[in-house]
């Protein structure tokens, strides 16, 4: 970790105490490419947020003395339009805070026809969350991403795509998919598929970014939650997946709620609310 302190000290100097929540800019110089988004980033009373260009984490952690040392990254969903950030950012991380785990969302850029964009991000932020494992009282060893609908997209897809620049793995170490975009073939949900590769993706696109045939042995493990009359993200994404994960010999958990359509999130009105935390909780646990 030596090595790797030293070199994010050139990526961005934040320090922060036991219980603190806090926002840093993901980037320290300009990001490898940009979106080329020019409206400015809105965000509505119901914390639907748009036209993001300028990506950035809210870094949410455990009260001082209860965190276990794991870290969750966290990618809300919108169809790679926009981030559903309430429901699939700050109430997940409140969560994880809960169980001792540090939440930290991360506000990633559309692509905004640079489909390479939101994956930058995600990479980035495994990064950014090692190089400050130590101050943050973080394990380097155990830091997660999570991703709701087409975040899942971008958290499968930093699972089964990830580097090591400057001796700093992006490499999770757990998956944890709501409901998520896995495939980009017609099985997928059209509108994220077209956000993120255009109207008329080629053949190379759709299997580079269609994650169940990404995944191979270092793949990290995962648990997929979702809902069997999901209309918007077919079931069919989380089962591609999760027999991708068992067929490399990848440790892998799903579970398949009878109701509660797409995107209930940490909403307390889903039908399994409880059940699913409690199931989730259970796998952070043994993972």
């Amino acid at each position: 970790m030596k090595k790797t302190c030293i070199i994010c000290a050139v990526l961005s100097a934040v320090a922060l105490p036991a219980g603190a929540q806090t926002v840093v800019k993901l980037w320290e110089d300009t990001p490898p490419t940009s979106n080329e988004i020019t409206v400015a980033e809105s965000i509505d009373r119901n914390f639907w947020i748009t036209n993001v260009s300028s990506p950035e984490l809210t870094v949410c952690l455990p009260e001082k003395g209860k965190g276990n040392g794991q870290a969750v990254v966290i990618c809300p969903g919108g169809g790679y339009a926009g981030l559903a950030s309430h429901h699939e950012g700050t109430l997940f991380a409140r969560w994880l805070n809960t169980q001792g785990i540090a939440g930290i969302i991360l506000k990633y850029r559309m692509p905004n026809g640079h489909r390479e964009v939101p994956l930058d991000d995600a990479q980035q932020a495994i990064r950014y969350v090692r190089c400050h494992a130590d101050e943050w009282d973080i394990n380097p060893d155990r830091i997660g991403i999570a991703g709701f609908s087409a975040g899942g997209h971008l958290a499968s897809t930093a699972s089964t795509r990830f580097t090591t620049t400057s001796g700093i793995s992006s490499r999770p170490d757990f998956s944890i998919l709501f409901y998520p975009v896995i495939t980009m073939d017609l099985s997928t949900h059209g509108g994220s598929r077209s956000n993120l590769l255009g109207d008329n993706p080629s053949l190379s696109d759709i299997h580079v970014f269609s994650n169940e045939r990404q995944v191979n042995a270092s793949t990290p493990p995962a648990i997929l939650l979702l809902s069997d009359d999901d209309r918007v993200v077919l079931p069919e994404n989380s089962i591609r997946y999760y027999r991708a994960l068992k067929d490399n010999g990848v440790k892998a958990s799903m579970y398949i709620f009878p109701t509660g359509g797409h995107g209930w999130g940490l909403r307390d009105d889903f039908a399994f609310h409880r059940q699913a935390l409690e199931l989730l909780a259970a796998w952070l646990r043994d993972i």
